[in-house]
């Protein structure tokens, strides 16, 4: 049985739909770096003030989000009050995977990644806050997961490159 189909163009525009205040990190901000890696699911990390996570919760309704590799019968009701009990989210929504942190390792959250974060065109129109490379790298080392070290070494290949082209040198 295949999923939804993939389309993190739809989520992120919900989201800023919303006026959702959030950070994108994972694959598709390493993507936005120059990544080559695939991905297929998006990950953002989320404000966890009051207005923003009602602002969250009514996307994630709008989205039939249901908490992936829970039993189906697991109820979960995406409102504010349980954002608020939980800091990281892995959900199957009607168009993709979707995680929400709001503690990514490595961080204290979404104010210090945004303070980092760069303004990024991701489709025809669509911009979003991505997490700083060294942001990302951070995140990466920290999980630690293979597949995160893996990453490591092309986000550090990135990170490389993008020194040599701004050294005076160059």
């Amino acid at each position: 049985m295949s999923g939804p189909r993939f389309d993190p163009v739809h989520i992120l525009r919900r989201l800023q739909a919303h006026r959702v205040r959030f950070v994108l990190i994972g694959g598709l901000a390493a993507k936005a770096h120059g990544s080559p890696t695939l991905t297929v699911d998006i990950d953002v990390c989320y404000a966890r003030d009051r207005d923003n996570l009602e602002r969250l919760a009514a996307a994630l309704g709008e989205f039939g989000s249901t908490l992936r590799g829970a039993p189906p019968d697991l109820p979960f009701h995406p409102d504010r009050r349980t954002l608020e009990r939980g800091d990281t989210f892995t959900l199957r929504t009607d168009f993709g995977d979707l995680d929400i942190l709001a503690t990514p390792s490595g961080t204290s959250g979404f104010d210090e990644l945004d303070a980092n974060a760069e303004t990024a065109e991701l489709d025809d129109g669509l911009l979003v806050r991505v997490a700083s490379l060294d942001d990302l790298i951070r995140m990466k080392r920290a999980a630690g997961r293979p597949k995160d070290r893996v990453e490591l070494e092309i986000l550090g290949a990135l990170r490389d490159e993008v020194d040599e082209q701004s050294s005076p040198d160059s």
